[in-house]
């Protein structure tokens, strides 16, 4: 599935007359995936020259190209900056992952909150990649009045 198949997946969606941000279908994701030490070693930007050799994780690997075939989105999330989009897009190919596109210069650190509109699940990454499984987690949530 290219970008533009995506694009034709996406339902229109109206809020009070209004068109607001279309959705995927129900069961379809869309999964965003850093690359550094969650699908290969783990390598800063301020030594590329070890971005075009880095050990691929299998399970990582065999995973996300699962997703892919499964009709989900898979985008990798990356701190890397435009700079490194070439030789990780190499990489990446050279490995044989399947994935729809990439986006360059997520903030680096970590201890990241995402806030969005759209729901929004996280599951970080803790040295191996399998199917997801429910677990029951206690989160932050804005206040909206209606809690215990």
């Amino acid at each position: 599935m290219n970008k533009e198949e995506v694009e034709k997946l996406l339902s229109e969606k109206l809020q009070d007359g209004e068109h607001i941000s279309p959705v995927l279908p129900e069961g379809i994701k869309n999964y965003l995936i850093d690359i550094d030490g969650t699908v290969c070693d783990d390598i800063p930007n301020e030594e590329p020259e070890r971005m075009a050799t880095a050990n691929v994780y299998p399970d990582a690997l065999k995973t996300l190209n699962k997703w892919y075939e499964q009709g989900h989105i898979i985008f990798f999330f990356t701190s890397r900056t435009e700079e490194h989009r070439e030789v990780t897009e190499k990489w990446l190919n050279k490995h044989g992952f399947k994935y729809h596109g990439m986006l360059m210069g997520k903030p680096r650190g970590g201890n990241y909150h995402w806030i969005d509109n759209h729901l929004v699940k996280a599951t970080r990454y803790n040295g191996k990649f399998t199917d997801l499984i429910d677990k029951e987690v206690t989160i932050q949530v804005f206040d909206d009045g209606k809690h215990d």
